[in-house]
């Protein structure tokens, strides 16, 4: 049985889990106040999840997710990520964070700068653009629900949606790849991560971030993004 370990217990990581869990997975969660402090949650989750500290939860993971912002004094379990595949579904929000100039002049992608942090592991940029919580507009009952859990759909349903996945590695594009199906989505490769700018906020494919958009839709949204110098 697969194993995430997730780092980061707010809304996108608790999020995350539920839906890993109902999938079939096995979660491993941690924040950065201490297993104790997720008492409520892991009842929540049931047996298929349990807390731990942030190196033990990286260290049981089989592949894992940072589900917090891109800080350059981040202190992340380099050691224990080794090899592994790490999805990050952070997103350079300049309000939030600040201004970085590789990412302003073009040089890099905020997903470059995180895997300058874990040089042996193998960064995605994935789940960056679909929502965590419910939409902000209430329409029907179910779109009190987050849109990852919303919008999911079995494999060749006609509204389908897909999301983007973004690497330098291969192999992990095909794990996030899985995982994506699992989870009811297709996924649109859009890879190296010096592409993934693409999939920014702010882009074509973003306008469609709440309610989502087909796997040929988002190919060509990406299509047509275009840097702004």
């Amino acid at each position: 049985m697969t194993t995430i370990g997730i780092l980061g217990a707010g809304q996108a990581g608790s999020t995350l889990a539920r839906a890993a869990i109902a999938a079939g997975y096995d979660v491993v969660i941690a924040n950065s106040r201490g297993p104790e402090t997720l008492e409520s949650l892991i009842s929540e989750l049931g047996p298929r999840a349990r807390a731990a500290y942030t190196a033990d939860a990286a260290a049981a993971a089989d592949f894992a997710v940072l589900a917090f912002p891109y800080s350059p004094d981040s202190t992340l379990p380099v050691d224990e990520l080794v090899g592994k595949v790490v999805i990050d579904n952070n997103n350079y929000m300049v309000w939030r964070d600040g201004n970085y100039p590789e990412v302003d002049s073009g040089r890099q992608t905020i997903h470059e700068l995180r895997q300058e942090q874990l040089p042996a592991s193998k960064l995605v940029k994935a789940f960056s653009h679909v929502q965590f919580h419910g939409r902000s507009e209430i329409r029907v009952p179910g779109d009190a629900l987050p849109a990852v859990i919303r919008l999911a759909r079995p494999a060749g349903a006609p509204d389908r949606k897909a999301l983007v996945v973004s690497s330098d590695h291969p192999d992990a594009v095909e794990v996030v790849s899985r995982f994506y199906g699992d989870l009811g989505f297709d996924a649109v490769d859009n890879s190296p991560l010096s592409e993934s700018w693409r999939s920014a906020p702010g882009t074509p494919m973003w306008r469609h971030h709440v309610d989502g958009q087909s796997r040929e839709e988002l190919i060509r949204n990406l299509q047509l993004a275009r840097r702004i110098d």
